[in-house]
């Protein structure tokens, strides 16, 4: 039923509020609600990884690896280059706590070499009457700590006059175990390195073909099927025997991450491409033109940030091709070179089939090889699903 309508002449009712226009007041949010609705990207990104334990147990993983590089001479029992000659070949010791029925602590039973006349290989056996208890923050052998300082302090050491070979010994009585942790320096620096010249060569030609096109794109587009159509072995054992072998091995380091980076970027190039290629058309980048903005301005404070989270995950779980690069080049004998120490370098030791039948144990460091891989996969996996927050 209608209302009926006022009489002529009568005043109209007002009906608007007088009172001061608050624009918060529209629709007001609870706290949880503007928790999410004003979270930053970062903060919906992490909200959603943390959710992938696999992906951040991978993450932890990785941060106590790289933190340990920082601190390998004192973790490590041995010096990188001591040689214990009484112990050729030695086989891993194990770690026991009771001796005798009585509790003892951490300790080692020495270990007794033979040698087989008929065969000439060294038979080691634990001698159980001479027990090795282990030391911690303990004095050992000296080591330059980063090459600076010198210092002799350790996390665990053997027995004084004792031996500690927990992942046994190679063919010149050196440490598995130490020479596994110094070489995780080499093996783990040279992906982050390496990631750096291809994310930067990656983001600059890639973003210069995906925002001007034309015939640089064209241009562009051809090289990298070329590079992609390459073998890559061949091209690796190429480009490192163009090095000269006079270099120091610093050198050798540098140019090693230089070739391994300069092989990389192309996946990259191509996906900051197409996503600039999409994302040109937007209008945001129309205004920053009219505005009278540069194109390397356009490109490096309006578009990259746009997809920052898409690279990081791609950069990501492109290291783990970098630190296998380095293994097969070194296995093989065209990468890094003695005295520099790498997981490649370390498994050139188990080449010969003969040695893998009799000393596996130096095979040892092709575990953290896998581990390292997989952690950066899933740590890839859970990185590449938390950039699209949204979804």
């Amino acid at each position: 039923m209608n209302s009926p309508l006022p009489p002529p002449g009568a005043p109209l009712q007002h009906y608007v509020s007088t009172a001061p226009f608050d624009p918060q007041s529209v629709e007001v949010m609870t706290k949880e609600q503007e928790r999410v609705y004003q979270a930053s990207q970062l903060r919906l990104m992490w909200w959603k990884f943390r959710n992938h334990r696999l992906a951040v147990a991978s993450g932890i993983f990785l941060l106590i690896l790289y933190f340990a590089i920082l601190i390998c001479e004192f973790l490590a029992p041995y010096n990188l280059h001591t040689r214990n000659m009484d112990f050729i070949y030695s086989p891993p010791q194990r770690i026991h706590l009771f001796h005798d029925g009585q509790f003892v602590g951490p300790f080692a039973y020495r270990h007794q070499m033979t040698l087989d006349m008929e065969t000439l290989k060294r038979n080691y056996a634990e001698d159980t009457s001479r027990v090795q208890p282990l030391r911690f923050f303990c004095r050992g052998d000296k080591y330059r700590f980063w090459g600076l300082v010198e210092s002799d302090l350790h996390l665990v050491c053997p027995a004084e006059n004792g031996e500690l070979f927990l992942l046994g010994t190679d063919r010149l009585g050196r440490d598995v175990l130490s020479r596994i942790i110094y070489g995780a320096r080499i093996s783990l620096t040279i992906g982050l390195i390496g990631i750096s010249f291809s994310f930067l060569l990656g983001i600059i030609i890639g973003g210069l073909a995906g925002y001007h096109g034309g015939v640089f794109d064209l241009v562009v587009q051809r090289i990298i099927e070329v590079l992609q159509s390459i073998p890559s072995i061949p091209l690796w054992m190429a480009l490192a025997a163009i090095m000269p072998i006079t270099w120091s091995p610093i050198l050798i380091y540098f140019g090693i991450t230089v070739i391994l980076g300069l092989l990389d970027w192309t996946g990259l190039a191509r996906a900051v491409r197409s996503k600039l290629l999409a994302l040109r058309e937007e209008d945001y980048v129309l205004a920053a033109q009219l505005m009278g903005a540069k194109g390397s301005r356009i490109i490096r404070r309006h578009l990259i940030p746009g997809f920052m989270s898409h690279l990081i995950a791609t950069a990501t779980i492109s290291i783990p091709g970098m630190i296998l690069g380095e293994t097969a080049l070194s296995f093989l004998g065209l990468g890094l070179r003695a005295p520099i120490t790498s997981w490649g370098i370390l498994l050139t030791e188990a080449r010969s089939v003969s040695v893998i039948a009799f000393y596996p144990w130096l095979l040892f460091p092709m575990i953290p090889v896998i581990l390292v891989i997989l952690a950066f996969n899933f740590l890839g996996d859970g990185l590449r699903d938390a950039a699209d927050p949204y979804r």
